[in-house]
């Protein structure tokens, strides 16, 4: 039996308020309403959302689990095994019964061959086919692969739960390794997910408030950008080089072989090691893994600083605590993509999984699953290939040639495809896979088994280390550029883009689209790319909903539920929907929003496409900027709505003197494209602030102004509380571009799938989509669509709206005020043809909005304002 509704939790460090009391009981009801449960909680930025999900549904798990343990037939003394509470009984509660573990099963590989150059029995190297093939080099044998044979259909695909990464370093450590057994699986545990690493230490520290963080087991998974701690790999600077660095030393472990005598003896193998140093060693990841569970609650930061003590990885030494944690945290993509949940073994199944910042989940979630490869990709990928197949096709085995020359062929059809040709064809279409596979003559390819010989063969890593190898040595004979391989990164990107791509052939022909840019005539080589876009989240979401106890949706803004209902679960009804929406914890005092119609001399904002880049309207919006820096006190933060137009207005008022009249008040800083420098600016933003509120006297300056951009770091993960974000200026609407092709054919989807008579008539749609058609202009898109696209082309203006100003309030003694700048925020723009946007706002900012019909008024309600918050703080 479930156990009985909740209304007190004792975990919560302080009392809580009424409305996080309200939020807690609803989740632990959801929770316990399970099997596949499915909760949306909505509560505003500030309003301690993080604390109340730990302290409700960390007290659901210790609640299950006990109920469980009482409920158990042969359980005595009614205890149950907890984790961090001692050790249990032999027997299990039930929720650890009825989990079937992850158990390693018998390897069924494929059959495979000893290579003619890597037999061991002795041979003269005359007649060798080493000596043949390769002509004796031994420093090309480490590029050769081994046989492959895909007759044998038995057992090809490892096991997906299963973890590996490279063993110990020697054979004594080996030899230790093998009385070590795996940890029993827990179960249910809770997967608690967010976007982005800041956010999941956020939750570490809010969990470190609580007396979970002592009781119950915790692990917190991050990316090899933020736990590696190999300084080689570590100066590669991107996540992708860093990810290609680590799988490449993996893949190419140093071995050395004893030398014998006699010529019946084999050469055995001593010894294989990764070649990563932080690898090579058992018994310190070993190490690791007791050292982290006797210290609680570690974020990502504190991961890397045990692991750079010890000497290994803590990238590899977190994963394998995964199957004895309560608490897993990790970031969106090790939960939602599927071969990160297979590659990590991670086992939902009568778990809880919950999803923080959920507003954009669909569009998330189908990010995920595009692939992209350009045609300097293309012609990489191309070149790698032919070279090493003229190198080693003597020596190579038939399946190894054969699908090393399929893919050959695959990347010739791909590459010509994007060619302009003499036909007029269009620069870009959208084509169904289905339509791609045979107007290139290649529907006849298998691309399932050859998928399943990238993944199993080693080919990626083998062929682009070999081209490695080649552009090092400037070897002639590969005519290969070395320009050209680094102008897409390294070698191995190009193979990998190639890879991701013939993935995304293996979707269903109604799942997605793909998108056709060709060259154009004159045109730049990286302007032409074939890209997979996802356009079915619902399915995505299914696999990770359809075995778990329950899923939680939470986040500061998830309206419309409806749109969300119809993107990630259409077959559910709103009823089957359980959604909690609270107020924010802040008094109506503390807020201020307004609709700014006009600015100081009459004229009225529009920054509309057609109206923004006026110089007139340009002037009015930073005379107006200048009177609001002398009102607002300490920080204020202005939002537009490209980096580009945000460069258009800030080199406008340099050359007109604004930006001068603005510093005497207010120290300005623009928000960088690069999110590496935007900690770096926040941080003199901050000091900037600090200093003139202790030093103000005399200097005039009263704060600091930062230009920001919708869409960017700022925007979605940084909060403004107190004077670092004391006015929020939001200049326009940032509507997403017209010319985003993909964004167009998601807005196609979703008007056709809403519009179809069965949710879910693939056959309805397929008939809509099965053929190839050209990408029109935006507007005209919009304009055909239908009433879901255009709300749906809304709704992701009014959610990037929602998430910028919510910045500026993060607790119940902050204040703020909001500024809309456009007139088609006012109600009283009627002649629009599509919604009013302040209808979009939330409850707790809607129902407080003032509309402010010229300046005057404006100005008088800000001073008011602040007087009296001044007062009252």
């Amino acid at each position: 039996m479930p156990p009985p509704p909740r209304l007190d939790f004792p975990a919560f460090p302080f009392t809580p308020y009424p409305i996080q009391s309200e939020f807690m009981s609803f989740l632990y009801a959801a929770l316990s309403s399970g099997p596949r449960a499915l909760a949306l909680l909505e509560s505003p930025t500030g309003t301690g959302k993080t604390l109340s999900i730990i302290c409700s549904a960390l007290q659901w798990l210790v609640d299950h689990r006990e109920a469980a343990g009482r409920g158990h037939p042969d359980q005595e003394n009614g205890s149950a095994t907890v984790a961090g509470g001692g050790a249990g009984d032999d027997d299990e509660p039930d929720w650890m019964r009825d989990f079937t573990p992850l158990l390693p099963k018998p390897e069924n590989r494929k059959k495979t061959k000893p290579h003619p150059a890597r037999r061991q029995e002795p041979r003269n190297a005359k007649d060798s086919e080493k000596s043949e093939g390769i002509g004796g080099n031994d420093s090309e044998e480490e590029f050769l692969l081994v046989e492959y044979d895909s007759d044998d259909e038995e057992g090809t695909r490892r096991q997906s739960g299963k973890r590996a990464h490279c063993g110990g370093g020697s054979s004594s450590e080996s030899e230790d390794d093998e009385g070590e057994e795996d940890e029993a699986e827990v179960t249910p545990k809770v997967y608690f997910t967010s976007r982005t690493h800041s956010q999941l230490s956020q939750f570490v520290g809010e969990l470190k408030k609580t007396q979970f963080s002592a009781k119950l087991r915790m692990v917190c998974l991050g990316s090899r950008m933020n736990l590696c701690i190999n300084n080689d790999v570590r100066k590669l600077g991107s996540a992708n080089r860093i990810n290609e660095r680590c799988l490449e030393l993996q893949k190419n472990k140093k071995s050395s072989k004893i030398k014998v005598d006699g010529d019946n003896q084999k050469a055995r193998q001593a010894k294989i090691s990764c070649q990563c140093p932080m690898l090579r060693k058992r018994s310190l990841q070993k190490e690791f893994r007791s050292e982290v569970s006797a210290n609680g609650a570690l974020d990502i930061e504190d991961l890397a600083q045990i692991g750079k003590k010890i000497g290994t990885c803590p990238y590899y030494g977190v994963r394998d605590m995964v199957p004895a944690a309560d608490l897993v945290v990790l970031p969106y993509q090790s939960l939602l993509l599927k071969s990160a949940r297979e590659s990590l073994g991670l086992n939902l199944k009568n778990s809880v999984i919950i999803i923080d910042e959920a507003h954009n989940l669909a569009d998330s979630l189908t990010s995920m699953y595009n692939s992209k490869v350009t045609c300097p990709q293309l012609r990489a990928a191309l070149s790698h290939l032919e070279a090493y197949l003229d190198r080693f096709q003597n020596v190579l085995g038939a399946g190894n040639r054969r699908y090393i020359q399929t893919l050959i062929v695959l990347t010739r059809s791909f590459q010509r495809v994007l060619m302009s040709g003499e036909d007029g064809s269009c620069a870009v279409t959208s084509v169904t896979v289905n339509n791609f596979l045979f107007s290139l003559d290649i529907d006849n390819i298998n691309i399932v088994k050859l998928c399943q010989y990238l993944k199993e063969s080693n080919i990626i890593h083998k062929v682009s280390g070999y081209a490695n190898k080649l552009i090092i040595t400037q070897d002639g004979a590969s005519n290969l550029n070395h320009q050209q391989q680094h102008d897409e990164g390294s070698t191995i990107s190009s193979f990998q883009a190639v890879a991701n791509f013939l993935r995304s052939l293996l979707n269903s022909n109604v799942d997605g689209r793909i998108i056709v840019a060709r060259q154009k005539p004159g045109g730049q080589p990286e302007d032409a790319y074939l890209k997979f876009i996802m356009l079915c989240p619902e399915k995505i979401f299914s696999e990770v909903t359809e075995d778990a106890h329950a899923v939680v949706m939470a986040g500061g803004t998830l309206q419309p539920i409806e749109e969300t209902r119809l993107r990630l679960f259409p077959s559910l009804s709103t009823s089957d929907v359980k959604f909690f929406s609270c107020n924010h914890i802040v008094p109506a005092e503390s807020i201020l929003p307004i609709a700014v119609t006009r600015g100081p001399s009459g004229m009225e904002f529009d920054f509309s496409f057609g109206s923004r880049r006026s110089p007139a309207m340009i002037e009015e919006l930073g005379r107006f900027l200048c009177n609001i820096v002398t009102i607002v006190p300490d920080g204020v933060v202005m939002f537009f709505t490209s980096y580009e137009y945000e460069k258009q207005v800030y080199d406008a008022w340099t050359a007109s003197g604004t930006i001068s009249k603005i510093s005497k008040k207010k120290c300005v800083f623009r928000e960088p494209k690069n999110s590496v420098n935007v900690e770096g600016i926040l941080n003199k933003y901050k000091e900037a602030i600090q200093s003139c509120s202790e030093h103000s006297q005399g200097t005039g300056v009263n704060g600091a102004l930062l230009l920001a951009v919708v869409g960017g770091k700022i925007s979605e993960g940084i909060n403004f509380s107190d004077g670092m974000g004391r006015c929020v200026l939001m200049v326009g609407l940032p509507y997403p571009s017209p010319d985003d092709v993909e964004l167009m054919e998601t807005i196609k989807h979703i008007g056709n799938h809403s519009s179809s008579s069965t949710v879910g008539d693939n056959n309805s749609l397929s008939s809509q989509y099965d053929h190839e058609c050209t990408v029109e202009p935006g507007f005209d898109t919009l304009r055909r669509c239908g009433k879901s696209g255009r709300e749906h082309y809304e709704n992701l203006c009014m959610k990037a709206v929602n998430q910028s100003i919510g910045r500026a309030i993060r607790h119940v003694n902050d204040y703020a005020a909001m500024l809309l700048v456009d007139s088609r925020y006012s109600s009283t723009s009627s002649s629009r043809s599509l919604s009013c946007p302040a209808e979009k706002l939330p409850q707790w900012i809607k129902r407080r909005l003032t509309c402010g019909k010229n300046y005057g008024e404006v100005h008088r309600l800000l001073l008011q304002f602040f007087k009296i918050n001044k007062q009252m703080h």
